[in-house]
């Protein structure tokens, strides 16, 4: 990811995301299903849609409450299949209904998605995605990647001189506290 550190700098669309979103740890709900629906979408695509589309994602997706889109039903498919503000394709629609039911289960046996999350963590980015293929619908080896890398729980989303690196290093995120203790990524 070191590249897209240099990439962001200035960019209107990137650089927001890079400075206060990519890489830092979060914890809310809304916030971890927002990112998982934003990469299951980008697959094939670029991350500068997702990054345009995102406030018609959420509008799409009842701001990301897991509870309210595991409800969506035939009539909620048809219109976000319709919707251009979106991205149009019924597996991706299909894969982020059936997500919310998932971190709806996960949040009844843990507590909360984060806390699954967690309680998985440590593991290599095979072992994350082997997890997330057997448990998520829609959910390759990028996807995966990118989806942990963004939320702190894997290593790699910025360059070690980038500001917003220092920023997160504070914030002691998950993958660098499982570093510290030993743990070979």
């Amino acid at each position: 990811m070191s590249g897209y550190c240099a990439y962001c700098e200035g960019n209107p669309v990137h650089g927001p995301y890079h400075d206060r979103e990519h890489g830092f740890p979060a914890r809310d709900t809304r916030v971890l299903f927002e990112r998982l629906i934003l990469e299951i979408n980008q697959a094939g695509l670029s991350w500068d849609l997702m990054l345009k589309k995102r406030e018609s994602f959420r509008k799409a997706y009842a701001a990301f409450e897991p509870a309210k889109v595991a409800r969506f039903g035939a009539r909620d498919v048809k219109r976000l299949l319709a919707d251009a503000g979106i991205v149009r394709n019924r597996l991706k629609v299909a894969a982020a209904i059936h997500n919310a039911g998932v971190i709806l289960d996960l949040e009844r046996a843990h507590g909360s998605f984060a806390h699954w999350i967690d309680a998985n963590h440590p593991r290599t980015k095979p072992d994350w995605v082997k997890l997330f293929r057997k448990t998520f619908k829609f959910t390759g080896g990028e996807i995966v990647g990118e989806f942990l890398m963004s939320l702190g729980y894997l290593p790699g989303a910025h360059r070690a001189d980038c500001a917003t690196a220092g920023r997160i290093a504070r914030l002691d995120p998950p993958w660098m506290r499982a570093a510290k203790a030993g743990f070979k990524y």
